[in-house]
């Protein structure tokens, strides 16, 4: 019987050995912390495929699942066989143990020690070395779907006459298996190495022979495996020249074969190519010979012949042959390049003209006539007038508008499209008046309302802010009834959990008004395992236990357009720049994605990141796939993501993409076809900006088609900075509804200018037709300037140094306002260039921008007026012109001249309007504005006195002709 009387034994046993009870204890906990761990790594898969599931895109989550299991378990597999079978091989022929010298009885202990887990050893070592490959494969999912669901291209490169698609879509899987396998064979023998040495089969330092016969074969045919392998390498470097990049003096990233390429490289690789195969046969042969004396001097003779045949004989064709008459020589070479290029950058089909850049006409009026017709002006500039929208129609603090407003198109009350500055009242949690989780994400939810304005006139209260057609909360106007509550937005990232008993704000104004989601978007939280795995993927426990979740709540997130189209089609690149559009009731945001390939032939290429930066891009609006270098893109795909239900549809747009196709087969019923585009929607869609730029910077070259003029590079242009930000950085295009010459009616056009290269001077004009219901959509003109002609910049510099300006900046420092300048609008003008510019004023009573001053310049004019009218009349020299003047902002006083009664009346009538204005700016303590109104009263009053008949009569200068509070108004 044990001693329970508490001697020494008892006390033993009980402490270094616990009881059932606590052994079962951490067995449980145990169980749970590796249950935890599974729960924790499985919720993140879970809650994704929930996410998929909701947005109807769950093929997406399956098919991209598959594959990467697929090619986990195949190449891990693979690479495990491979090492695991070296292994397992070099122990099998590992020599018999006789007397062993003084390196193997070293060696003794480690095999002894590793004797009794050899079993657990190979398999740990397979399942790491395998565990790697596997993911490292899995990560080539995209070139395996490409791989395999590849469309031809219709295309053959120059060179070796092979389909475009096997540069695409083959060769870059070719070029992953011949990694993955120089990766396995390098390993096992690696392996092989080392085990044969642990087991005697390799001698470094004892007598006698260095490796068993056993043991020479066996590295000798993984050798023979490599060598081959690099045979293989060579043949397929033959065809990567066709998409080699290099440096070149005739432009900047390079793609394609040159003439040393073809004529030394090429052969260089095709030679290496037999050499190599000739050494992988000689140490196959070492099964037999049992010797590396004959594959080791195949191996360096393959070295040396690297060295002096794909090295060294290059750089003497370079040399001796290129470099004496390299124009000459490489002729053949950049046109096919420029071919290439303009082909996939889809530029080919650009229509380039000269353009004298000088007016001929010298009748006034009749250009006055035409620049009414040559574009419709807009003065509202989207990159500056942000700030006048959140002052004006913010209406509360947990509201934003973007910093960058969009251009669209709308129907005004007069059925006419016009150009229209739009922006989302979306949710700013920063500025709510309590921050809590509660609040941040049960309370606030959502934004409201779409607010537009003309983007060719302005408003009156105040003057020179936008003229809405679309304001207040609710909103009202021309947009007419739609849904307003915005539940996914380009600010909207956080998320939210709406549906539940707890109510949401809706708005206020004239009260609190609240509301409960009704969308079936987001994920249901009902049930607990759903609740639990958003816990752990949010981070957030609340969501576990929190009372304000309950029955028909649901959570939101992936909120932004851009993560959304991101997420159900990651085979595509999204555009920096989301737009909203009201279509059929409902605000869509419309997303420009590409498609595209760094596999193109001869085509040159380029870093998307870089060549759609601009001035705007610091800190207004994003760069699309900052380091995705591509030499082929095409805007293949508009997507839509509703504003209230978050719903995202995917439309075919370019009908002929290859790409697209190979993406269509990988992901079946993903995306809709171009006929299925509502034509509402239709209405909206434009030209995408980060394309234009792409095309634009690759313009600045390949407008040239003559080889030896594109060597020169005489008539290299760039993108010059944009002049009206004091920040450095390339000007932006600009949405216009212009008339490009030749054309007969506006067209909504996106528009840029180039100057060239190392000079101020405009080199050239861009535009592409950006109305995707045109038949002409997506035509792209160039004007090249033939004369010398001031560029974006010196006019800037001239409107800088001008008189009425310096005055007018004089006149702000007593108001403590600052000045602010707009885009600077180019347009093609009767064989000239007219330069619109609307200038701002901000600061003093009033912390945001208003439009004050119009500049316009045109030849060697530049003016500086009060309205755009103004402008147009002065610098082209018209006073008091009877042509049809272009929608005018509110103020402008510029009228035709009238006589008798009816002028008497249209002057009391101005008078009194002045009169008005002038009271609205004086409450407003807008000095400007009152300045401008007194001006324009005494002007009528002056036309009243002129217009009065001689002698009297009813036209007493105390009666009718003298508005109201004149006294107080002079």
């Amino acid at each position: 019987m044990p001693d329970r009387g508490g001697g020494p034994t008892g006390p033993r046993i009980r402490v270094g050995r616990p009881s059932r009870r606590v052994r079962t204890l951490l067995m449980t906990l145990g169980v749970l912390a590796v249950l935890a761990m599974a729960f924790v790594m499985f919720a993140g898969f879970w809650t994704d495929w929930l996410w998929y599931r909701s947005v109807a895109y769950s093929s997406v989550f399956t098919t991209t699942l598959w594959t990467k299991i697929g090619l986990f378990l195949v190449f891990g597999l693979l690479m495990a066989v491979a090492i695991g079978v070296n292994i397992w091989l070099a122990h099998r022929l590992r020599p018999p143990l006789s007397a062993m010298s003084l390196e193997q009885q070293s060696l003794d202990r480690y095999r002894m020690s590793v004797a009794p887990y050899k079993k657990w050893v190979l398999l740990a070592i397979t399942a790491l070395v395998g565990l790697i490959a596997g993911a490292s494969a899995s990560g080539q999912w995209r070139t395996w779907l490409m791989y395999v669901n590849g469309v031809p291209f219709g295309q053959k490169d120059p060179q070796f006459k092979l389909d475009v698609s096997f540069y695409a879509f083959d060769l870059p899987w070719y070029r992953f298996l011949l990694g993955f396998g120089f990766a396995a064979v390098v390993l096992s023998l690696i392996a092989a190495a080392v085990t044969h040495y642990l087991y005697g089969g390799l001698r470094v330092t004892s007598p006698g022979a260095r490796a068993t016969g056993a043991a020479t074969g066996h590295l000798s045919v993984l050798l023979g495996i490599f060598v081959s392998l690099k045979a293989v390498a060579y043949w397929l470097d033959r065809y990567g020249l066709a998409v080699k990049s290099s440096d070149f003096k005739a432009t900047d990233n390079w793609t394609g074969l040159r003439y040393v390429d073809a004529n030394a490289y090429l052969p260089a690789k095709t030679i290496l190519f037999c050499i190599a195969v000739i050494c992988a046969v000689l140490f196959f042969a070492t099964l037999w010979r049992r010797t590396w004396q004959l594959p080791v001097i195949g191996f360096g003779l393959m070295v040396l012949s690297a060295i002096l045949i794909g090295g060294l004989y290059p750089a003497i064709v370079q040399k001796f042959q290129v470099q004496p008459n390299e124009q000459a020589k490489e002729a053949a070479f950049i046109q096919k390049n420029i071919d290439a290029t303009r082909d996939a950058y889809d530029i080919d089909d650009a229509q380039v003209d000269d353009y004298s850049g000088k007016s001929t006409t010298t009748d006034a009026a009749k250009l006055r006539t035409s620049a009414n017709e040559a574009a419709s002006y807009r003065v509202m500039d989207p990159n500056v007038v942000s700030p006048a929208f959140q002052q004006l129609q913010q209406r509360r603090n947990y509201y934003q508008f973007p910093k960058t407003l969009d251009v669209d198109r709308y129907k005004g009350e007069d059925g006419k499209e016009q150009d229209t500055v739009i922006g989302l009242r979306e949710l700013n949690l920063d500025g709510l008046p309590k921050r809590n989780w509660i609040n941040d994400h049960f309370t606030y939810t959502h934004g409201y309302g779409a607010i537009a304005a003309r983007g060719t006139t302005t408003g009156t209260n105040p003057a020179g802010s936008p003229d809405f057609t679309e304001s207040g909360l609710p909103t009202t106007g021309e947009l007419g009834e739609y849904e307003q509550r915005i539940y996914y937005g380009e600010k909207t990232e956080q998320y939210s959990i709406v549906g539940g008993p707890q109510k949401e704000l809706d708005y206020e104004e004239d009260g609190e008004k609240t509301t409960s989601y009704k969308g079936d978007s987001g994920v249901s939280l009902s049930n607990a395992f759903n609740r639990a795995a958003y816990a752990v993927s949010m981070s957030e426990p609340q969501i576990l236990y929190s009372g304000a979740i309950g029955e028909g709540s649901r959570i939101l997130y992936n909120r932004t357009p851009k993560e959304r189209v991101e997420a159900v089609a990651p085979w595509l690149t999204i555009d920096g720049d989301a737009y909203p559009a009201v279509v059929g009731k409902r605000i869509q945001w419309v997303v420009d994605a590409y498609t595209t390939t760094n596999g193109y032939p001869y085509a040159s290429r380029t870093t998307l990141g870089d060549t759609t930066a601009d001035s705007l891009t610091t800190n207004q609006r994003a760069v699309v796939a900052q380091q995705n270098q591509v030499n082929y893109i095409r805007n293949s795909v508009k997507a839509t993501v509703d504003a209230y239900t978050g719903k995202v549809t995917l439309y075919e747009w370019d009908t002929e993409d290859p790409v697209l196709k190979t993406w269509r087969k990988a992901f079946p019923g993903t995306v809709k076809s171009r006929g299925d585009i509502p034509q509402d929607l239709r209405d909206h869609l434009r030209y995408p900006q980060d394309l234009f730029k792409v095309q634009r910077e690759l313009l600045t070259r390949y407008h040239v088609e003559d080889p030896a003029q594109f060597y020169s590079g005489s008539d290299a242009w760039q993108v010059p900075d944009d002049p009206t930000n004091k920040e450095p950085g390339a000007v932006p295009p600009y949405y216009l509804s212009m008339k490009m010459p030749g054309q007969d009616t506006q067209k909504f056009s996106l528009t840029t200018t180039f100057t060239p290269r190392g000079r101020p001077n405009l080199g050239a004009f861009m535009a592409v037709d950006a109305d995707a219901a045109s038949k002409d959509y997506g035509t792209i003109r160039l004007l090249r300037v033939t004369t010398t002609v001031k560029g974006p910049g010196q006019v800037q510099s001239e409107l800088n140094g001008n008189d009425d300006v310096a005055e007018f900046v004089r006149n702000l420092k007593g108001t403590d306002s600052d000045i602010e300048y707009g885009n600077l609008l180019t347009v093609p003008l009767d064989g000239g260039f007219l330069y619109i510019e609307p200038v701002y004023t901000r600061g003093g009573t009033q912390n945001y921008p208003l439009l004050r001053k119009v500049a316009a310049s045109y030849g060697s004019k530049i003016v500086f007026e009060n309205s755009l009218g103004e402008a147009l009349n002065a610098v082209f020299g018209v006073e008091g012109s009877d042509t049809t003047e272009p929608e005018e902002p509110p103020g402008d006083t510029t009228e035709p001249p009238a006589t008798g009664d009816a002028a008497l009346k249209k002057a009391i009538a101005d008078a009194q309007k002045a009169y008005t204005a002038g009271e609205t700016a004086l409450k407003e303590q807008d000095w400007e504005a009152y300045g401008k109104a007194q001006a324009d009263l005494q002007k009528a009053l002056e036309r009243a006195a002129a217009a009065q008949p001689k002698g009297g009569g009813a036209s007493d200068s105390e009666g009718a002709t003298k508005p109201e509070g004149d006294d107080q108004g002079s």
